[in-house]
């Protein structure tokens, strides 16, 4: 899926300008958590990236008992 902004210029879907470290934590710790490969954590959409990390955040959280 190709989207041309320009003429010259094309984006092949994803979030423009996502921060790749941000990005590294995000699937590190799924993957970490949840045991997951790579590329199931990277087939991830942004927004269920980010729902799996407040889930699994708050589940250690309660295991911790904070």
């Amino acid at each position: 899926m190709f989207s041309c902004l320009r003429r010259g210029t094309c984006l092949c879907g994803g979030v423009l300008g996502y921060p790749v470290d941000q990005l590294q934590e995000e699937v590190a710790f799924i993957a970490y958590h949840f045991h997951w490969p790579l590329a199931d954590v990277m087939e991830l959409e942004h927004a269920d990236r980010r729902q799996w990390v407040t889930e699994i955040s708050k589940i250690n959280r309660q295991i911790n008992g904070e």
